[in-house]
């Protein structure tokens, strides 16, 4: 057996089981020896149903039966209940306000059953478990030598994987015996210098692969997942200490700096720069003064004015002549994740260079601008696209604003020297490359973002980017009260946001879902749609009011005209699925109202908050739920307490961890690396030594293994 063999090489593999791997992305031995264990379930844990001891929660392997729906003699709630049964006796359960169970869960077929044990040690029932269908033969090994009360596995860790239908835990298990045992963990090579794993006492990764999979105790998988926790975030920093050493071998247009010009530019600006602003300029400044490129993230909350630096340091690159030219100026590309945001910042630059012999333009899937129009200079005009791809081909426009469209092989610039993306983090050097011609210098690039990012994370994943955050909001902007909505107080909601659109102000009504639900999904009937709840509060709550409907389905034309309209104030309420959750600035928009608000992400629910944190008027966040689960309720409590988005990041992730406040797949990294984010002392402890072992040989050549594993990383970071 060798680590690159396929899995189906050695083991009898069916075609559901194909299938389940596929989706796993596992085919090789290597890959399943690093699909560890999500948790480790001890045989105490996983009790008997003659056993059970009310307070503890358990795992319980059996069967359902006599499950009916009915309302409780006392209370009259709806509610399932019936029994569940394993060898040594049954339990009753219960599940409150949900009776469509009765129908929709397997019984007097195997299953899985967790939850919290109540009632008393004579009288005990379960309420609320989760159920999972199971393969008769995925019962822990451990557990069948239970079924008749002996308790010799009482220790023993059994560990649980990740699943897939088709490949079950059980699976797993037997599978990872005979691969550690067959010898092939000595044919691995360890990407963990040995100096490193010494100085940090980290297992090797032989020993380590079986304590992750093999725990004797609770202290070897501990110590095994710290070793791999480790190994990645070290990975992803030799990496990224890779990119930014290679970055700075690059050559960039020198940009000439007149401080008197950008002195004079930001004293135009509506409002004076906050001190966090007046230092991010200044630090984007000395980066264009270098002969390398700039790499550099700026970090900002909602409203703190990303968009005034992105403008002021544009300025700089626009007032600066190419190299050995007399006439022309150097060249801005500003990229944005959609049209609606593009068009925002098109509108945003026009106003503060609207006095100025500065050519923008707009380029989008759906049209080219350009500002400002021969024929009238106070407004856009709409252009053919290869009258704008010649313009910005020979230089005439300065800066160019756009979706992706901007870095498609048709677009090419004459002299660009700054590119600006907005909420695009991965945007490495080979992209920015391709902006500019061939041969030509690579741009300096600035990343946005109004996401708050934990400074452990942002010292994993940008560790490439120098940082600039923008901590202060301008003193301007009036704070946002929020407020959690039971279904009983829904009309003070409403009432609040009928006094605002009184005053002449507008709202937002923001819904998980577009269309209504499938009626044969009982759980998604509770689920506010954008389309139904638009015709509901046209007809029964804001009658006298203009509403509007916003959603991603929408042709990029039709949500123009909608926003158009919402600008233009002739839409009061707009209701809306979270499309417009980042960046759109409607400044009377004093008041949003969040569906089903226990749905959405904290990161989410913050950047939707800060659509009515735009202006001076003071601002209303309700957020309507009626989430029963504690986790629910800690977090939109959390959101009501806090409005500063670095403190919300910081407090979500030690109660909840990294990976739910941001989603693991937006930024490619394992369930262990994302909580070992937590841990700033071995973040501190990876980034020191690959920025060591990078300074000392950038080519990795001693290090052949690390060398593979950092390359592969990078090209997975920038495919998504």
């Amino acid at each position: 057996m060798h680590p690159e063999d396929l899995i189906e090489a050695h083991f009898r593999v069916t075609k559901d089981q194909k299938a389940a791997l596929k989706r796993l992305s596992l085919n090789t031995i290597q890959d399943i020896l690093w699909h560890f264990p999500v948790r480790y379930q001890s045989m105490a844990e996983s009790s008997q149903a003659a056993h059970l001891v009310p307070g503890n929660t358990v795992t319980l392997f059996g069967q359902l039966t006599k499950l009916e729906a009915k309302r409780l003699w006392k209370s009259r709630r709806p509610a399932t209940q019936g029994w569940f049964e394993d060898g040594t006796g049954r339990v009753k359960v219960m599940w409150f306000n949900q009776p469509y169970i009765a129908k929709m869960v397997p019984q007097n077929t195997p299953i899985k059953l967790s939850g919290a044990v109540s009632g008393s040690e004579k009288s005990p029932y379960i309420t609320n478990p989760e159920i999972e269908s199971v393969a008769a033969d995925a019962i822990p090994e451990p557990l069948l030598n239970m079924q008749g009360g002996e308790q010799e596995a009482e220790h023993t860790l059994f560990p649980v994987y990740p699943e897939s239908r088709g490949v079950t835990s059980k699976w797993f298990y037997h599978t990872m015996k005979r691969i550690l045992t067959s010898g092939v963990l000595e044919e691995l090579e360890d990407v963990i210098p040995p100096h490193v794993a010494k100085q940090y006492n980290l297992p090797r990764l032989s020993s380590a692969l079986v304590y992750i999979h093999a725990p004797k105790d609770a202290r070897d998988a501990e110590g095994a997942r710290k070793r791999f926790a480790f190994e990645e975030i070290f990975v992803i920093q030799v990496a990224k200490q890779k990119e930014r050493a290679l970055n700075n071998t690059q050559e960039a247009l020198p940009v000439v700096v007149d401080d008197e010009k950008i002195a004079a530019f930001i004293d135009t600006l509506p409002y004076p720069l906050t001190g966090a602003q007046a230092r991010a300029v200044n630090e984007i400044l000395g980066d264009f003064a270098k002969q390398h490129p700039m790499a550099r993230l700026l970090e900002g909350d909602v409203g703190s004015g990303k968009t005034a630096v992105a403008a002021a340091t544009s300025y700089a690159v626009v007032t600066s002549r190419p190299a050995g030219r007399s006439a022309g100026t150097l060249q801005v590309a500003y990229m944005a994740p959609t049209e609606i945001l593009s068009s925002q910042h098109f509108q945003s630059f026009i106003e503060m260079y609207r006095e100025l012999p500065i050519n923008i333009a707009l380029i989008t899937g759906s049209g080219c601008y350009k500002f400002p129009s021969k024929l009238n200079r106070e407004r856009p005009t709409k252009i053919s696209r290869a009258q704008m791809l010649k313009w910005v081909a020979n230089g005439e426009i300065a800066i160019v604003i756009g979706t992706h469209a901007l870095i498609q092989k048709s677009v090419e610039f004459q002299n660009l020297a700054y590119v600006i993306v907005d909420e695009q983090h991965r945007f490495g050097t080979a992209q920015r490359k391709a902006l500019a011609k061939k041969g030509e210098a690579v741009p300096h690039f600035l990343s946005m973002t109004a996401t708050p990012i934990p400074r452990t994370l942002a010292l994993t994943i940008y560790g490439d980017l120098d940082i600039s955050v923008l901590d202060e909001l301008p003193p301007n902007r009036a704070s946002v009260e929020t407020k959690i909505v039971s279904p009983k107080e829904r009309e003070l909601a409403y009432e609040t946001v009928r006094e605002e659109i009184e005053k002449g102000r507008q709202a937002y009504v923001i819904c998980p879902r577009i269309e209504e639900p499938d009626p044969g999904k009982a759980m998604a009937l509770r689920v506010k749609s954008a389309r139904a709840e638009a015709k509901r509060l046209q007809k029964e709550v804001f009658t006298d009011y203009k509403i509007g409907l916003m959603h991603g389905k929408l042709k990029p034309k039709e949500k123009d005209e909608v926003m158009d309209k919402f600008n233009a104030g002739e839409i009061d309420v707009l209701v809306s699925t979270s499309v417009v959750e980042v960046g759109v600035n409607v400044q009377n928009a004093t008041s949003i109202i969040i569906e089903g608000a226990e749905r959405f992400g904290l990161s989410q629910l913050h950047q939707l908050r800060g659509r009515v944190q735009r202006s001076s008027h003071k601002a209303h966040c309700f957020l309507f739920s009626d989430a029963k689960m504690k986790e629910s309720r800690d977090r939109l409590r959390a959101m009501a307490d806090t409005s500063n988005g670095f403190a919300l990041a910081e407090a979500d992730m030690m109660l909840r961890g990294m990976g739910d406040f941001y989603g693991r797949k937006q930024w490619g990294i394992s369930d262990l690396a994302m909580e070992a984010l937590k841990n700033a002392r071995l973040i501190e402890a990876a980034r020191k030594e690959a920025q060591a072992i990078v300074a000392k040989e950038p080519e990795l050549a001693d290090y052949p293994a690390l060398a593979k594993r950092a390359e592969h990383l990078a090209e997975l970071f920038h495919d998504e």
